[in-house]
């Protein structure tokens, strides 16, 4: 118990747990027991409708602490209780969280004794979103998630599978033990504390006339969870984004480009003064030779387009003279482990994430899986939610960064202090 506790960085942590109403709200009865395992001190604050499904009962004794509900418990209130245990959280974790609660969150209502307490703490907030796969994807709780998202909230899912009402899809609440473990990551040690991490993501647009372009159909999704992810790991992240319609994670700096060659410069521009750059990005292989000044009109026949081959970035980037640690991207159709070990071997990469595209995977899913490849052998990073895959990925990045940075960061070092150095003597040099 006391090696998970330390491993977790969850032990003495002050977790207030909201339940919101659903029928998922029962799975959070185990994780309660899962948080207090961890070594969490629990709390749990029920809406009036969560306790429909759930008994105040049920959470008193599973986390030996009294249960709260509303505003108007005379007893408690007397004392201002809700301000209470809005100074009590170290973490507040709404789990499940309902399309109704994330929509009054997001529109900052205190209609009822949990979202007032999220409007008097001051502690980090992790939202477990269930609901109907449809409530999910509508625009209006997209919205509202990005307006979360936007000020600092980090949203532990929704997982993907079958749900209550017979229905399958995304919008399933994760699994207790998934909850804790995307916790711990949020409150575990920094591994990129003082690193710069350079992130390029989404796809490339090369213009044919004024109103038609050639693309892909990266989502940029993938791109973007990196880039929280090494931010969660306390790096300063710079994102150069292609044209996609996306919530910029907080704390991340973006650029906005379009094309390959836009992409490419942004990127180098900062690959040098970067420690890491992984390159997400589906960046166009090829662009047309010439772009039409005016709309081309059919003519009764085929059109034929002349392409150019684009500028390479991640090779660009690979033979800096002061390289970062480099990762690459590869989405292949099939041959997937040897196409992208021949990218990594060709392009000099130090690590490269492969996955598979077509057939509902990759480009425009909410779900992922990745062949991680280095040098010394590969490891699957099994299919889960972007961001989880995301958080997956960069714990490995920062773990093989630490190594390639002991071997190779210290003669890079040197190398520029002895350029320093020698500064001077050329100076009095020139001085005679």
């Amino acid at each position: 118990m006391a090696q998970l506790e330390a491993r977790n960085g969850l032990a003495g942590l002050r977790v207030l747990l909201g339940v919101s109403g659903g029928i998922a709200a029962y799975k959070a009865c185990e994780l309660v027991r899962r948080l207090r395992e961890a070594g969490a001190e629990v709390r749990v604050v029920l809406t009036e409708n969560a306790a429909r499904f759930v008994t105040p009962l049920t959470f008193q004794a599973l986390s030996g602490q009294p249960v709260r509900s509303g505003l108007w418990d005379e007893a408690a209130e007397a004392a201002m209780g809700h301000l209470e245990l809005a100074h009590w959280a170290q973490h507040i974790v709404i789990a499940p969280a309902s399309a109704d609660l994330v929509a009054r969150l997001a529109h900052g209502f205190a209609d009822d004794l949990l979202t007032t307490l999220c409007l008097a703490s001051t502690a980090p907030l992790a939202i477990a979103p269930a609901m109907n796969l449809r409530m999910w994807a509508h625009a209006a709780t997209q919205a509202n998630v990005a307006t979360l998202r936007g000020r600092g909230a980090a949203f532990l899912g929704p997982g993907e599978g079958r749900m209550a009402e017979a229905e399958s899809g995304l919008g399933r609440l994760l699994e207790p033990h998934q909850i804790v473990a995307e916790l711990a990551a949020l409150r575990g040690p920094k591994a990129l504390t003082g690193k710069r991490v350079l992130v390029s993501a989404g796809p490339t647009y090369e213009d044919i006339d004024p109103v038609r372009f050639i693309g892909n159909r990266s989502s940029g999704r993938m791109g973007f969870a990196v880039a929280q992810a090494a931010m969660e790991q306390g790096a300063s992240v710079e994102l150069v984004a292609g044209p996609v319609h996306l919530q910029t994670p907080a704390g991340v700096a973006r650029v906005d480009v379009r094309s390959a060659r836009d992409m490419r410069e942004a990127v180098l521009a900062r690959a040098q003064h970067s420690d890491i750059y992984i390159g997400a990005a589906a960046v166009g292989d090829f662009r047309p030779h010439e772009v039409a000044a005016h709309k081309l009109k059919k003519t009764g026949g085929a059109l034929t387009l002349s392409l150019n081959e684009n500028p390479d970035i991640l090779a660009a980037v690979a033979a800096l003279k002061q390289r970062p640690y480099v990762v690459g991207f590869a989405a292949e159709t099939q041959n997937i482990e040897g196409y992208a070990r021949a990218k990594l071997e060709r392009k000099k990469l130090d690590l490269i994430a492969a996955n598979k595209v077509g057939e509902g995977e990759g480009f425009d899913a909410c779900q992922n899986e990745i062949l991680l490849i280095s040098r010394d052998g590969a490891e699957r990073l099994a299919r889960a939610d972007k961001l989880a895959l995301a958080r997956q990925l960069v714990e490995r990045i920062a773990e093989k960064y630490a190594d390639w940075e002991s071997s190779n960061g210290n003669r890079k070092d040197t190398g520029r202090a002895r350029s320093k150095a020698r500064a001077p003597r050329r100076t009095r040099m020139r001085g005679k």
